[in-house]
């Protein structure tokens, strides 16, 4: 797993460098592929799940009653109510899971929320919409189309929820597959 995250995650890492430093410069390191090295931290709070307050614009990783790490994320365009069907523009609310990691998304890093569940997939067929999909929690594009600036300070998304790069790549090590993502007002 480390070996497929260096990987993945090496060649985006170095313009986080701007950005200032992501981990301690006391973590022990491993030699990762041929020489390329990885930092390896000793103990990483891993945390047992997501909880979004779309009104706060805050992404806290939970274990148990403790809030591990907190983070500011942008929403969709339309960040009031709950996404209803493909198109609206809006972050859905609810319980969903962490499901599929890609380090090569059109942003850098994502990992799919498993919208839609059963009660999203009901409302849209009873309302006869498409109920869209391709939910993600991302950083930012890997393409910027606006000054950075923008992505600091407007909810930009099509329904994601997303966070700086450097806070993507913690999420990214602190989360887990499968892991609970609740989505609230």
């Amino acid at each position: 797993m480390l070996r497929r995250f260096a990987l993945a995650v090496a060649p985006a890492a170095a313009s986080l460098a701007l950005a200032g430093p992501v981990l301690a410069d006391n973590m022990p390191s491993a030699d990762v592929d041929g020489g390329t090295r990885a930092y390896v931290p000793a103990e990483l709070p891993q945390a047992d799940r997501a909880v979004v307050r779309k009104s706060e614009r805050r992404l806290y990783l939970m274990k148990g009653d403790s809030v591990v790490r907190s983070y500011k994320v942008a929403l969709g365009l339309q960040p009031a109510g709950s996404k209803e069907r493909a198109g609206d523009f809006r972050t859905p609310e609810g319980v969903y899971q962490l499901t599929r990691r890609n380090a090569h998304s059109d942003f850098f890093l994502s990992i799919q929320v498993s919208y839609p569940n059963a009660a999203d997939i009901e409302r849209a067929r009873r309302n006869r919409w498409p109920v869209g999909g391709s939910i993600m929690v991302h950083g930012l594009p890997n393409n910027l189309r606006h000054p950075p600036d923008y992505y600091a300070t407007a909810d930009w998304t099509d329904g994601c929820i997303a966070l700086s790069n450097a806070d993507m790549v913690e999420f990214w090590l602190l989360s887990h597959d499968n892991m609970p993502i609740e989505i609230m007002p």
